[in-house]
């Protein structure tokens, strides 16, 4: 039974696979249900504006920034960094390899986006490859290690 409180409106929501409902402030971020709400502190707010990708997420298969993402909005299954442990840990072992890991403020934002794009396939282009990780910011490791890790994933 969902206790409506006053200002709350009921929310309906997958994430990792299991359906939630919580009740969730008009206007709520798509991050504030995830992080304050559902206990998944593994998606990280740095920037707030949608312009870092440190709090990307998975919403049907595709990158979302939860920081600007209405959660009221959400109609299709949501897969956060808890939710790819598993399927991520071969990039994960790449990237601890080849010096890709520094401060990890990034790092789980960077890693739902490789998974969007190992479940693809790479583009074969470095350059491509480069602008597809282009909205997830780092400012410790310079990329070449996460491209090198994303490389040697998709050749293993």
């Amino acid at each position: 039974m969902i206790v409506i409180q006053p200002d709350m409106e009921p929310l309906a929501i997958t994430v990792n696979g299991r359906a939630r409902e919580i009740n969730a402030a008009p206007g709520a971020m798509l991050l504030n249900i995830l992080r304050d709400e559902l206990g998944l502190t593994g998606t990280k707010e740095a920037c707030g504006r949608g312009e870092c990708g440190a709090c990307t997420v998975l919403v049907g298969g595709r990158s979302v920034l939860s920081c600007v993402t209405l959660a009221a909005v959400v109609t299709e299954p949501v897969e956060t960094i808890e939710g790819l442990v598993t399927e991520s840990l071969p990039f994960r072992e790449a990237m601890a390899d080849l010096g890709g890991f520094q401060c990890g403020y990034c790092t789980a934002g960077v890693i739902v986006q490789a998974m969007v794009l190992l479940r693809a396939g790479l583009p074969a282009d470095d350059a491509v490859l480069a602008k597809e990780m282009a909205g997830n910011l780092c400012r410790c490791t310079g990329y070449r290690a996460i491209l090198a890790a994303l490389r040697r994933v998709d050749r293993a």
